[in-house]
Parts: C-alpha cells; structure tokens; sequence
C-alpha cells in the first residue's frame, strides 16, 4: 500500500464510483450530454416530475397584471 491511507473503503462508495466513471464514459465525459439523455428518459417515462424552474405563488392569491 502507498503513503495515502485511506480511512475506509466501503463497497457501496466503490460501486457507485465506477457505475459513474461507466456512465460519464458513455457520454465521452460531456456533462450535458448526460442532462440531455437524462431529461429525454424523464418525458419517456411516462412519471411526472416536479419542475422548481418558475417560483410557485401561494395558495389562494391572484396573479395581478400591472399597466
């Protein structure tokens, strides 16, 4: 073993580790690319999500048009 020690080494951490070393490798590292495919596999779902794009207003006002 090298100078680096490592405190502990969980299996869950390791997995998880190369199931996202695969993943960016099958995007060729394009971290958009990963965001593309995934908000394509969300409208291919069929579930709904929750979108916090747009503030939501609070229950029981009006929205009011300004002139």
């Amino acid at each position: 073993m090298n100078n680096k020690t490592k405190t502990w080494e969980s299996p869950i951490v390791l997995e998880v580790r190369k199931v996202k070393e695969q993943l960016a490798a099958k995007f060729n590292y394009d971290i958009g690319a990963m965001f593309r495919d995934l908000r394509e596999s969300e409208k291919n779902s069929g579930h709904r999500y929750v979108d916090f794009s747009q503030p939501r207003r609070k229950a029981g006002t009006k929205k009011i048009a300004h002139a």
